[in-house]
């Protein structure tokens, strides 16, 4: 595993539908972004802090966008899609995949706000690369095999105060 130094250029990529929807569901809260943004930097370098999120016209949902912006986070905003049968669909995973191993290159360190286990291959990708992975979620809603494939897990259940608003 690649040790941590404050030379090192770090991206986070958070995975915004993922955490919000664990937030709710296991606190009825919502999430400290400048909170994670600050732990996962730690005093390195950020190159770029990208926050991918779903539209679905919500009337507070462009506030939050707003904020996230102000925090320091780049929004990539997907529209929901409704299909005839009333379902819907969005999700960024191939979008935050291509974007990772676009940014692996030009740092040191890839970090994760998310619990999905489709990112499991990802983390393993940029390990083989030589990026440091590191994953911050919510351990009883993370993946296994994707907490083994970082070099990293934060549980952000360990810091409710901290990572909860």
């Amino acid at each position: 595993m690649p040790p941590i130094h404050e030379s090192q250029r770090v991206a986070v990529l958070a995975d915004s539908q993922n955490l919000y929807h664990t937030a709710h569901t296991l606190y009825s809260q919502n999430l400290d972004y400048t909170a994670l943004l600050d732990d996962a930097v730690a005093d390195r370098e950020l190159v770029r802090a990208i926050a991918y999120v779903i539209r679905a016209d919500s009337p507070s949902e462009e506030d939050f966008f707003e904020a996230l912006r102000d925090i320091g986070f780049e929004t990539k905003i997907k529209d929901i899609k409704t299909f005839a049968d009333g379902s819907q669909k969005a999700n960024w995973d191939l979008g935050m995949t291509l974007d990772a191993v676009t940014l692996a290159p030009k740092i040191d360190t890839f970090v994760l706000f998310s619990g999905d286990g489709d990112f499991a291959r990802l983390c393993t990708h940029l390990r083989h690369e030589g990026v440091r992975t590191e994953v911050m979620g919510f351990r009883s809603s993370t993946a296994e095999e994707l907490i083994e494939a970082a070099d990293s897990f934060v549980d952000l259940s360990e810091n409710e105060d901290r990572y909860l608003l």
